[in-house]
């Protein structure tokens, strides 16, 4: 019997993803995908958002695969073992943002450090860019590597954002159907 498609949850970082970023195109042309909507996007508290994503996950009927941009990548990694989580089943996480570095970013962020760095119990694909403001290419690198995560360098697209003029970004999406093929019979 083949297992059911996941529901794609779209986790969005720090002021959360507009209309023109790949994961907000995403979700509009995706019926199995849903954004998770935090309180405050500008003033993000660990707890309070990992308790939305646990209400999400709660919400949810089958697999779940998380779609995390920027903080939210964090935020995954926070979330990881926490019940509930049992559900998902792979994570696409994207331009991982430095949240203990305080050059790389805002003191808002802070509040997600340290960044946990055990190994993530599904299968989980890194995605980083080699001019990405907010995380050097050696550090998204470690993290894939703590995590236990496939790692993927994309070259010099800033911050996989809006602003690096993705579109819907299919390369992207190529990636989390490879992920996606990880974990189906």
């Amino acid at each position: 019997m083949a297992r059911p498609l996941p529901r794609l949850l779209i986790l969005p970082g720090l002021g959360g993803s507009g209309p023109e970023h790949w994961q907000t195109r995403w979700e509009a042309r995706e019926p199995a995908c849903a954004r998770v909507c935090q309180r405050d996007w500008d003033r993000p508290e660990l707890a309070e958002w990992l308790a939305t994503v646990d209400a999400a996950l709660a919400s949810s009927d089958g697999p779940v695969a998380l779609v995390a941009h920027s903080l939210a990548c964090s935020l995954v990694a926070h979330g990881a073992r926490r019940p509930g989580w049992e559900r998902v089943v792979a994570a696409l996480l994207v331009a991982p943002a430095d949240v203990e570095s305080p050059v790389r970013t805002p003191p808002e962020t802070r509040g997600f450090a340290p960044v946990p760095t055990s190994a993530l119990p599904f299968p989980t694909t890194v995605v980083a860019s080699g001019d990405d403001p907010y995380v050097d290419l050696a550090r998204a690198r470690e993290f894939a590597r703590r995590w236990g995560a496939r790692f993927v360098d994309v070259g010099t697209l800033g911050h996989i954002n809006a602003a690096s003029g993705l579109g819907d970004w299919p390369e992207g999406r190529v990636l989390l159907d490879e992920l996606l093929a990880r974990v189906s019979p």
